[in-house]
């Protein structure tokens, strides 16, 4: 796979997932923009670990539809076009329903659509116009398991996640006639930074044995299948959604 002379932006590219597909769209020779939310140093630290050059750094609150379309717009101007974008950032809030009182009901639900759908959608809409004047792009949403298995406690997680899935195969039905092919990547859970302390801890044997592989995935695993559906030769998979989650859950 080669990415040269192609503008990749990744959200949430500071750590996890998001750190491993900025590093592996690096290592295809793509420019990556390492998009993050607060953390600078760490997203200087992705920077700093990608190889070749012409690669930044950008911050941006997805909820907020202002700051998506100026970092959109900032991108652009840039580096004159964005050809792949990765809808990778998304928060995991715990909220369940006989303990949570509504105010923080109705805070939680709203930040976690705000980030982990709204955002995306804002992203794809602004990204769109730019990857069609050129003829075509790529789109990949990281989703999870937990939008079809479920996310007790974390229910607006869940359904965040199942509305992304419905999103890139509406847009992949959409935007094919010009060219612009959207997957999405579900992943199960994953070792991150962000695990370790549940994989360290009393649940780490019990979250491995949910998959007959006796282990998660790795971040780079699932990076691995982000550039794969970005690259060409796959645009018939448009519209797919595909599991990365070892077989802990299989759905028909």
């Amino acid at each position: 796979m080669d990415f040269d002379d192609q503008v990749i932006l990744v959200t949430g590219a500071s750590r996890g997932i998001g750190r491993a597909v900025a590093l592996r769209f690096a290592e295809q020779g793509g420019t990556v923009v390492v998009h993050y939310a607060s953390d600078h140093a760490a997203a200087e630290a992705t920077l700093a670990a990608l190889p070749g050059e012409g690669h930044r750094t950008a911050a941006a609150d997805l909820a907020d539809p202002d700051a998506v379309e100026r970092l959109v717009a900032d991108v652009v101007g840039t580096h004159g076009r964005v050809d792949v974008l990765v809808n990778n950032a998304g928060i995991f809030e715990e909220h369940p329903v006989l303990g949570t009182d509504y105010r923080q009901w109705r805070e939680s639900w709203r930040r976690t659509l705000d980030t982990n759908l709204v955002g995306p959608a804002n992203l794809i809409h602004e990204v769109v116009p730019q990857m069609v004047a050129r003829g075509g792009g790529r789109i990949v949403n990281v989703s999870s398991r937990g939008a079809f298995r479920g996310e007790p406690e974390h229910t607006a997680y869940g359904a965040s996640k199942a509305g992304l899935n419905s999103l890139g195969q509406s847009l992949a039905q959409e935007l094919a006639p010009h060219g612009v092919y959207v997957t999405t990547v579900a992943p199960g859970f994953v070792e991150t930074d962000m695990t370790t302390s549940h994989l360290d801890g009393p649940r780490g044997d019990a979250i491995r044995a949910q998959s007959p592989m006796g282990r998660t995935a790795t971040a780079q695993e699932v990076a691995r299948v982000v550039v794969f559906l970005a690259a060409p030769g796959a645009e018939a998979m448009t519209g797919a959604i595909v599991d990365v989650n070892g077989a802990s859950y299989l759905r028909t």
